[in-house]
């Protein structure tokens, strides 16, 4: 077939299909349609149907309801209770929370205390490492310096137990930012016991002057030691 017989078998389809849809439109005008002309109506409606339920399913599955929740805002008026405050003071006879079961403590400014409370003892040393290694040293650091794995990832660095300031500060200091946190650093309370966060405090203490000190701060026993590097028994 000759490229000009191709392009005459061209156009004449192309005319058929352009007559048959404007018969098609003419019988569904004129009311006079067969099952033919009623069936393409049923596929070209049921066409459109299948779009509009997919795109309402797909607007359906978008919904965020865990983001958009009904809810208010901290401190933020309410009309559905009486005093118009959606806040709610704490049910009468309410304990405050303490992971020991111990009494807490009368709340009162101990940030300016200079004296550890708890008896200075290497069980004492001990169990401060413990809880420190497990609630500071993610961000502090295992030696104080401020660089725990959690800021190494990103996080605000946090100053270092050795400069000048928190080398002079009370060990209350320590202490008071421990229940109740400062800048980037939450409140301990709720999870470290009173008696552990003093021991954290002479902890902290312990790896202070262990950057700084020299060997005329150990003991004489344990100065031989050191001086004969580490063989005297």
């Amino acid at each position: 077939m000759s490229r000009i017989d191709r392009a005459a078998e061209r156009t004449r389809k192309t005319r058929k299909k352009r007559n048959t849809r404007k018969s098609w439109e003419h019988a569904e005008r004129s009311g006079n349609s067969s099952g033919r002309f009623r069936t393409f109506r049923f596929f070209r409606v049921f066409r459109v149907l299948s779009c509009l339920t997919l795109f309402a399913f797909l607007c359906a599955s978008c919904r965020q309801d865990m983001q958009d929740q009904p809810k208010y805002k901290p401190l933020a008026p309410s009309r559905f209770f009486s005093d118009g405050k959606s806040a709610r003071e704490l049910v009468e006879g309410t304990a405050p929370y303490n992971p020991e079961g111990k009494a807490t403590p009368p709340m009162a400014d101990l940030s300016k205390v200079t004296t550890l409370p708890i008896a200075l003892t290497p069980q004492a040393l001990d169990r401060g490492q413990e809880r420190y290694n497990i609630y500071c040293a993610p961000c502090h650091g295992r030696s104080g310096y401020g660089n725990g794995m959690v800021v190494r990832r990103g996080f605000r660095a946090p100053p270092s137990f050795h400069i000048d300031r928190l080398r002079q500060a009370p060990v209350g200091h320590f202490y008071d930012v421990e229940t109740n946190g400062f800048g980037a650093m939450p409140s301990y309370a709720d999870k470290v016991a009173p008696d552990d966060r003093w021991a954290i405090t002479a902890y902290i203490r312990a790896l202070q002057l262990s950057q700084r000190a020299t060997i005329n701060d150990a003991p004489p026993e344990v100065r031989d030691k050191l001086q004969s590097g580490g063989q005297k028994q």
